[in-house]
């Protein structure tokens, strides 16, 4: 199978139907926060092998990494990854993505259902360099809470977070108008959350051109 074999150290619940996979860091890979890897397997029924892109939700690939899966019980792969145990492998190839965070400066993260994964795992990545974050994400049932918890919890850094339902879009544009200034703009999630977080940068007077956007379609 094409890629680069790595072991499945740990499966845990991170949300609701929401799982993290934690990863062995192969020994040429070396990733940012914000950037993604494709993942390669076979399930047992599968024909041919499946291929899904996953963003990093961890802040340094060090001796491991993380990616989140949404799982959809109907999928032809996040089922199967969810079930895995520790042991056994699949395959990566990159990473890939031009939008990395390298811990030089400020951020607000902004997160729309599943691409709170990078957005918390940039989040870390400022306070861990000493810098302040903002995590802005909307969600009817957000993920990675006790993460998001510690952030704010921890007076090393200055950390916000603000979580709103899905169908709050007026209340997550007063946020992002709020924090708008206060570091480099990361947003990730599907096509129509990040046109609307685009719209309202550029109604409260940014320029969402200089904002890093992740559209996944």
């Amino acid at each position: 199978m094409e890629g680069t074999q790595v072991t499945v150290e740990s499966v845990r619940d991170v949300g609701p139907e929401t799982v993290a996979l934690e990863l062995e860091t192969p020994d040429t890979f070396d990733a940012l926060p914000g950037q993604f890897v494709l993942v390669r397997a076979r399930p047992d029924e599968a024909d041919e092998p499946i291929a899904r892109h996953y963003t990093l939700s961890s802040s340094s690939v060090t001796d491991t990494f993380e990616i989140t899966v949404g799982v959809d019980p109907d999928g032809d792969l996040s089922p199967w990854l969810a079930a895995l145990d520790p042991g056994e492998t699949i395959h990566i190839e990159g990473p890939f993505g031009n939008i990395a965070y390298e811990g030089t400066h400020d951020v607000v993260a902004i997160a729309g259902g599943p691409g709170i994964g990078p957005a918390i795992s940039i989040a870390e990545a400022a306070h861990n360099a000493g810098h302040d974050a903002v995590v802005l994400y909307q969600d009817d049932d957000p993920a990675h809470v006790d993460r998001l918890d510690e952030l704010e919890d921890d007076g090393e850094a200055n950390t916000t977070v603000t979580v709103v339902d899905n169908d709050a879009d007026a209340e997550l544009a007063d946020a992002i108008e709020a924090h708008l200034d206060e570091g480099e703009v990361y947003a990730f999630g599907f096509a129509e959350f990040v046109t609307l977080v685009a719209d309202t940068i550029d109604d409260a007077g940014g320029d969402a051109d200089e904002a890093h956007i992740e559209n996944f379609g």
